[in-house]
């Protein structure tokens, strides 16, 4: 499936990396890119210009003039394309791969790169090294409207469809003293891509979770913590939330768990992280439990 799309260059810039005045550079001195025109003679490019371009760039990245670029066929830069990506750990290049599958909206693509990405440092540093960063990439791309929506849930489901397919591969510890995991979102709160992974994470360990997903109204906490009798409890709030509110979310909180350790996947705010309270376990303490190396 491919989306077709018309960029300016400004979103070339953008979603390559590569400066606009550079690109105007190389299409007038090397011709390679050649953008298309509308019937008001204004410049625009597709999707395969902006694949030319990431190719191009990875290339120039990897040590190749652009002089020697521009007298490559399209199979000659995919055959030096491919030999970079095997001689080096190119991470640049495994990056506009995912872009590239995000733009068209392609499974099989985002499956080669992922599935690239696995082999080269393992599904968590996958996840961690590339998959986490990138979501910072969307999140700019989106704001800025180089990409829409529908690109960005797309991309989300594949990477959600991933993480609970390799859950779902792990054994489960039916052992009566295993320490016990509840993960929620509470209510509004509906990216559920890093308490998918840290589910993953704490299960991978021999930690039994419990999985309740995103927007959990807090009323049925209660009776979720009377039945599962948790050890530990992972939520956060990844909206932009005032610091009172979400004080008022944590005593909330530690009222319904005074006994429990509970770690925040979220951001928090300053006012409060810089507070000496060791009921507060951030991210970082969460890593650190899980003995995860960024």
């Amino acid at each position: 499936m491919k989306i077709i799309e018309n960029y300016s260059i400004r979103d070339l810039e953008k979603l390559s990396g590569v400066k606009a005045h550079t690109i105007r550079i190389w299409e007038k001195r090397y011709g390679i890119i050649r953008p298309s025109r509308t019937s008001t003679n204004i410049r625009y490019y597709t999707n395969e210009d902006l694949k030319q371009l990431l190719n191009i760039s990875l290339l120039n990245k990897n040590g190749y003039k652009i002089s020697a670029i521009s007298k490559m066929s399209p199979s000659e830069i995919l055959n030096h394309i491919s030999a970079v990506m095997l001689l080096k750990d190119n991470t640049e290049g495994l990056n506009e791969s995912l872009l590239m599958s995000l733009i068209e909206m392609n499974e099989t693509r985002f499956t080669h790169a992922f599935m690239s990405m696995v082999i080269k440092v393992g599904f968590e540093k996958a996840i961690i090294k590339f998959i986490f960063p990138f979501f910072e990439r969307i999140g700019i791309m989106w704001q800025t409207g180089s990409i829409n929506p529908a690109q960005e849930h797309f991309f989300s489901n594949m990477i959600r469809q991933k993480l609970i397919a390799a859950t779902d591969a792990l054994d489960i510890d039916s052992q009566s003293d295993t320490k016990t995991v509840v993960l929620f979102l509470p209510e509004n709160e509906l990216h559920e891509i890093g308490l998918l992974f840290y589910n993953y994470a704490l299960r991978a360990r021999g930690y039994k979770t419990i999985y309740l997903g995103q927007a959990v109204p807090f009323e049925s906490l209660e009776a979720v913590m009377d039945i599962c009798r948790p050890d530990y409890v992972v939520t956060g709030v990844t909206n932009s939330i005032h610091s009172t509110d979400f004080q008022a979310f944590y005593e909330r909180l530690q009222r319904l768990l005074p006994d429990n350790s509970i770690f925040l996947t979220g951001p928090v705010p300053k006012e409060i992280s810089e507070k000496d309270d060791n009921r507060i376990l951030t991210v970082k303490d969460l890593l650190l439990f899980l003995n995860i190396q960024l």
